[in-house]
């Protein structure tokens, strides 16, 4: 990078504090603060739940994935149909109907404190232990990208959670929402300009495939009896459909955001918003691994290191991003890296302040006497989360797989079981929190299984392949959840009196 590029980097860091800040001063409430006072604009809101599920981790996994072992992950993308029609006209009037600071509040109501707190729980480790991961893989990306060894990460890590936690602290959600929106501009204009940097590098669309790469890319069918096939369309699209249902129906990251709006027509914008946006970026982002494939085929001996190329596909991009962009463009698309991080950081560290100050602090008893006292506590939990989230990314690196696997290990394996306890709440009329806890137990184990089959059964000495593909986790987490929480709670029902 040259100086040019760092001033333009700082340039965007600069103004997001200054953004919080700004916004920050005009606080005077937890409900503006988490919220936005339940009044923002639904279409920003989309967008801001784009940029919060789009991290750098899939920023950067999404290209590797296509560059390395094939197209078929994209085809994901028909399941977001269902996915609209599931949520917003299943679940979004429920929660509209019942406007609460943390999700989890709805789960006592029908189930009782202790499925509450399992929630809410589940909720904190899973975003905690997905923000770290978060800040280790993007700074391991960055000391790629600026030249540096691993004896940086550290830092790294240190500078991006700090400046994301300090504009979150300010400025609430408000300034996380606006953040969102500067940072998915950057990171689009990011995949752009690598788009056509290589297409101007190659003198036209020359890097586009016309036809299976099968020397570089895995073989991929449509359906695969076979567990072990590593990516299959019809597994994509079960993974994603119940992932994506899952994630708005029961993390608060997603729930606050539709929170933010006035009633479930405006959620339902945002979140056809929010899938409309995905949809264009994701396919963005395939065309940018296409395009790597293409350069790098062209041009060998500019790979990152000598050996196959589909062995070091997740470290084309940042590799390109170092060595083959001119300045300037270099500078923008880091500052994209840089956003992607932070939206996701941002959004994590508001929603845990939230779900710890209601659904703990607020729930038992121990809540500041005036609102300004209330503010000012989220704040300085929010540093606290933030340091601790610095912490566990030290301990990242023991998790296998390229950034696509990896990235599904650990984003699946509470996502579902969290939105089981909503399911159970909203829709089984007999549901009891015993049955509830078996129904979640079994639905965690499951994933925890399927995650992490091949350290526990080995892998496959001919493919290398784990007994049970990543794909597999949500659909057979919800699965087994689904049918052992429904017979539990039918077991463990009171009998009725006549």
């Amino acid at each position: 990078m040259t100086f040019v590029d760092w001033i333009i980097v700082g340039i965007y860091a600069i103004s997001t504090l200054w953004l919080g800040h700004h916004i920050g001063r005009r606080q005077s409430s937890t409900r503006e603060y988490f919220i936005g006072s339940g009044s923002m604009n639904p279409l920003l809101i989309g967008v801001s739940l784009f940029a919060t599920l789009l991290s750098t981790i899939s920023y950067l996994a999404i290209p590797g994935e296509i560059s390395g072992k094939g197209p078929i992950y994209l085809t994901n993308y028909i399941a977001y149909p269902f996915v609209f029609l599931v949520v917003g006209f299943v679940v979004l009037p429920v929660y509209m109907r019942n406007r609460v600071t943390s999700a989890y509040e709805l789960l006592e109501e029908r189930l009782g404190v202790s499925v509450r707190l399992l929630g809410a729980t589940m909720f904190l480790l899973l975003r905690l232990v997905w923000m770290a991961l978060l800040v280790f893989l993007t700074a391991k990306a960055i000391a790629i990208m600026i030249g540096v060894g691993p004896e940086a990460v550290p830092w790294i890590v240190l500078a991006t959670g700090a400046f994301a936690v300090i504009y979150t602290t300010l400025g609430g959600l408000r300034a996380v929402v606006i953040t969102d929106l500067m940072q998915t501009i950057l990171l689009y204009g990011g995949a752009l300009l690598v788009i056509g940097t290589i297409s101007w590098k190659m003198g036209g669309f020359g890097w586009f495939p016309t036809g299976w790469q099968g020397e570089v890319w895995d073989t991929q069918p449509i359906f695969s009896f076979d567990p072990s096939t590593r990516i299959t369309v019809f597994g994509s699209l079960m993974s994603v459909f119940f992932w994506m249902t899952a994630t708005m129906a029961g993390d608060q990251v997603s729930v606050q955001r539709f929170m933010a709006t006035e009633n479930a027509p405006k959620a339902r914008r945002a979140l056809a918003m929010q899938l409309g946006v995905s949809m264009v970026v994701g396919a963005t982002l395939g065309l940018v691994g296409l395009a790597l494939l293409g350069y790098f085929q062209v041009h060998p001996e500019l790979l990152p290191e000598p050996g196959l190329l589909n062995d070091q596909a997740d470290k084309l991009f940042p590799h390109f991003i170092a060595f083959e962009l001119p300045p300037v463009i270099t500078g923008l698309v880091v500052s994209g890296l840089f956003a992607a991080a932070m939206s996701s950081i941002d959004s994590g560290v508001n929603s845990i302040t939230a779900v710890i100050m209601t659904d703990v602090l607020d729930r038992f008893g121990r809540k500041p006497a005036t609102a300004q006292e209330n503010v000012s506590y989220a704040r300085r939990l929010a540093l606290v989360i933030g340091a601790v989230v610095v912490l566990l990314s030290t301990f990242m690196d023991r998790i296998p797989g390229n950034f696509m696997a990896v990235t599904n290990k650990v984003v699946n394996l509470l996502t579902v079981p969290i939105a089981l306890l909503f399911v159970f709440a909203m829709f089984v009329p007999f549901a009891n929190s015993k049955g509830v806890w078996a129904g979640t137990i079994a639905s965690v184990s499951t994933a925890l299984l399927i995650a992490f089959s091949g350290t526990i059964f080995g892998l496959d000495p001919t493919t290398g392949l784990p007994p049970v593909t990543f794909q597999w986790i949500s659909p057979a987490a919800a699965a087994v959840g689904l049918t052992v929480g429904l017979i539990a709670c039918k077991l463990f029902e009171k009998e009725k009196t006549p």
